[in-house]
């Protein structure tokens, strides 16, 4: 490999890294809506979520207990 090909690839890996990181971080940006950061409200909902996946985890398990 000579040094022409080297600086080639390297220089394709770096762009594409970057154009990737960049990407990523655009559509973040836009789904999240304030800017990356979350709002009190998606931070109750995320704890609604938590709640109530616990309670169908423990719902699942005792009707698991009954059916032995």
């Amino acid at each position: 490999m000579n040094m022409n090909q080297f600086f080639n690839m390297l220089t394709r890996m770096v762009t594409r890294r970057a154009m990737n990181w960049g990407i990523n971080k655009g559509l973040r940006q836009l789904n999240s809506g304030s800017g990356g950061k979350r709002s009190p409200q998606q931070k109750s909902l995320n704890k609604t979520a938590r709640e109530t996946a616990k309670r169908a985890r423990q719902a699942a398990r005792i009707t698991r207990r009954l059916g032995r």
